[in-house]
């Protein structure tokens, strides 16, 4: 996701199904891709431990439903749609004909005549155009899905959620979803994924059902929390941000995302970018993104700050912060290919002071995605 440059006026800003639920509980509020969201709550982010529900109902979903659907979604995206099982779903990206990225996004093969995709909102313009032209080539419809959506993260999230439908959720692995009732609500899209490296579940709901449902798992032991808690996580977790760590300039194997590009679509040649993706891929891509840990007890490095090797400039860092799960700051950034192995000494300009930062692998807290004892 990427925050507008320029600050909608407060009066023009659009609110989600949760809007009065957050003002209720004392978020702080802040504009994000035209939305009114809740950044920060008073409250300390369970999501390692607990549970935690994050509103993202700003995220743009769509439906691509007829004969060609999953040949109109391959046609713009990476993923082997062809080969998802029914109800499964993939990390995918948007590529252009340089196989730069335009977006990355979650794709959903719920059958062979109906995708369901979720993609960033602050790229939902640019998103709605390109899934918009390729329903018109292959003669499918499009549409968008106008329902809240939350994500219910951490290590207690089935147990919250199993209280309130009779669907066995431990039948559900990582990327697999679901139609459900819950709470007494139906027309539920429930699918086992998140952004903060716990399990956790992506609710798509019926926008006048959303904050009881909402409050139920309040009641159960959940807490609200904010796109700052998020973004902590997702860092954490060792996750991209579309517009910091990548974009239209980056290719996946530089990303370290060539895993969103099986060898299947490879091979096949027939999304845009392709050929300069299999390229980068052989050649070896000059730079590389990796994890980063900085010198204790000195501030934050932020997007943008500089790295350095033996005083020469050599990266950038393009997300970090403080992480409260290790009690460290730290940062992912690009640095040279022979520079990414973990371990390496690296130096990082924050203001006018220069201090240690070393390479590391990611992700940088243990990712608890779960997978499905089926019997």
């Amino acid at each position: 996701m990427r925050s507008s440059i320029f600050r909608i006026p407060a009066r023009y800003l659009r609110k989600t199904p949760l809007w009065n639920l957050h003002k209720e509980k004392n978020a702080t509020m802040a504009e994000f891709a035209g939305f009114d969201m809740p950044m920060i709550y008073k409250v300390i982010s369970h999501t390692r431990t607990a549970c935690s529900i994050f509103d993202v109902s700003h995220m743009l979903q769509t439906r691509i439903t007829g004969e060609s659907a999953i040949a109109a979604i391959e046609s713009v995206c990476t993923a082997d749609v062809a080969a998802l099982s029914d109800n499964s779903g993939s990390l995918a990206l948007f590529t252009n004909q340089q196989g730069g990225i335009l977006d990355d996004l979650i794709v959903n093969k719920i059958s062979s005549e109906e995708i369901y995709v979720v993609s960033n909102a602050s790229m939902a313009e640019q998103d709605f155009a390109i899934l918009k032209n390729a329903a018109e080539i292959f003669d499918c419809k499009l549409e968008k899905i106008e329902t809240a959506l939350i994500a219910v993260q951490g290590p207690k999230a089935a147990e919250l959620l199993q209280k309130g439908t009779s669907l066995d959720l431990s039948k559900l692995s990582f990327m697999q979803g679901a139609d459900l009732t819950l709470f007494g609500t139906s027309g539920i899209r429930a699918t086992r994924c998140g952004y903060t490296g716990e399990d956790g579940f992506e609710l798509s709901i019926p926008a006048e059902a959303v904050e009881t449902i909402t409050k139920q798992l309040i009641e159960d032991g959940a807490l609200m929390a904010g796109l700052g808690a998020r973004d902590t996580l997702r860092l954490e977790a060792g996750l991209c941000l579309y517009g910091n760590d990548i974009d239209e300039t980056t290719l996946p194997p530089s990303a370290v995302l060539l895993f969103t590009v099986p060898k299947s679509r490879r091979a096949q040649g027939n999304f845009p970018g392709c050929a300069e993706i299999v390229k980068q891929q052989k050649t070896k891509p000059e730079e590389k993104r990796v994890g980063l840990i900085f010198q204790k007890g000195k501030p934050p490095a932020r997007q943008g700050a500089e790295l350095f090797n033996d005083g020469e400039k050599i990266g950038r860092v393009t997300s970090g912060g403080p992480s409260p799960t290790l009690g460290r700051n730290i940062g992912m950034g690009y640095v040279p290919l022979e520079l990414t192995k973990p371990g390496t000494k690296l130096q990082v300009k924050v203001r006018k002071n220069i201090f240690d930062a070393e390479v590391t692998k990611m992700p940088f807290v243990k990712c608890n995605y779960f997978t499905a004892k089926n019997e």
